[in-house]
């Protein structure tokens, strides 16, 4: 009898998958992601917003609960991306995060430290970066209100839910353990020793918290299917002890083992290897620009092309996307407040040099 690795396909080989030449489809071991007429939302870090064009242009439908009116644009546009997504709730750097976000829209959960008070202004601790904040409690309160009603809103109605996981480290209360999207001081609000603290969360947590989630979700929407994906993009700052790669290793390696785990547990939620496509050994020097952090346009259309390779299309609406090109490095003369308004991710405000 022969044994097992005879059987095995080519892309179980070091040699015939990768130094004779990698096929990135190989990589995506579920197909169709999506399938034709599907309405898809999606959440996480920095890097989830790239696939909304994309997928856009491919003939799927993205869920927007948040829309600027026509005439308010160029006028009502925010610091950071929070309209990019679905709910305009930003990005979700950590699994805890999207836990608590969707608690908190389901009623279940209610952060103690739930508003700051900054220059005769309300400012939502959960998205600190926006620019139009509430005026009272009573405007805070209905604003707040909804907000969690369009998130409820969105998940109810898309087929698909994309969620792109990015960290594992974050700043979370002491008193209760609410996760902020960035550490109290960076972007709004003021960071306290006694009742802000910080958190590297583990495999077990990660895995536990996103099974949580999404069985959360498939009570309100029973049908839903989950594409879990590990963003490339290393960390800007480590608030660890260690050197920023090491921790963006230990960081990327821990999200990726308890996407596997959830993946294995829940027969709805699938992978898609982003991560591995792009910070792979057959990924070429030019997937990241000069800083070794920004994923390139490259990159992005590689990726792209695997995951849309793996999805039913509608061949009538098919249309050549708009690349999603990173932010260009800020002028030197630049000052701080202006550098911050600039960025697209909460998470950069903690590098020092802003």
């Amino acid at each position: 009898m022969p044994h097992p690795y005879k059987k095995l396909a080519d892309k179980a080989f070091w040699k015939r998958a990768v130094a004779d030449g990698c096929h990135l489809n190989d990589l995506v071991s579920h197909s169709p992601l999506l399938s034709a007429g599907d309405s898809f939302a999606s959440a996480g870090s920095c890097f989830a917003g790239n696939i909304i064009p994309y997928l856009e242009s491919a003939g799927f439908n993205y869920v927007r609960k948040t829309v600027v009116p026509e005439g308010l644009k160029g006028i009502y546009e925010e610091n950071f991306n929070y309209h990019t997504f679905s709910a305009a709730y930003g990005n979700i750097y950590t699994a805890r995060h999207l836990l608590q976000l969707i608690q908190r829209a389901l009623g279940l959960f209610q952060p103690n430290e739930d508003r700051w008070y900054i220059d005769h202004q309300v400012v939502d601790p959960f998205r600190p970066g926006l620019r139009f904040n509430a005026s009272n409690d009573f405007e805070f309160d209905k604003l707040n209100a909804q907000y969690l009603e369009s998130v409820i809103s969105a998940f109810k109605e898309m087929d698909v839910f994309v969620f792109t996981l990015g960290l594992t480290e974050a700043w979370v209360s002491s008193i209760d353990g609410s996760v902020f999207p960035a550490c109290p001081g960076t972007i709004a609000g003021k960071y306290d020793q006694d009742k802000h603290s910080f958190k590297n969360f583990s495999v077990a947590e990660i895995s536990q918290d996103l099974i949580d989630a999404f069985s959360l979700l498939r009570t309100i929407n029973p049908n839903l299917k989950v594409i879990l994906t590990v963003s490339p993009v290393p960390l800007v700052a480590t608030a660890t002890a260690k050197h920023v790669v090491s921790a963006t290793v230990y960081s990327k390696s821990v999200l990726r083992v308890a996407a596997e785990e959830v993946v294995n547990l829940l027969p709805f939620v699938f992978y898609f290897p982003a991560y591995e496509i792009v910070t792979g050994p057959q990924a070429p020097e030019s997937f990241f620009e000069a800083n070794r952090r920004d994923v390139s346009v490259e990159a992005i259309e590689a990726v792209m092309g695997a995951l849309i390779a793996n999805c039913e299309l509608d061949a009538a609406v098919i249309k050549k996307p708009k690349p999603s090109v990173p932010p260009k490095p800020l002028p030197d003369n630049k000052n701080s407040s202006s550098r911050l308004v600039d960025l697209e991710c909460e998470e950069a405000a903690s590098d020092n040099d802003i």
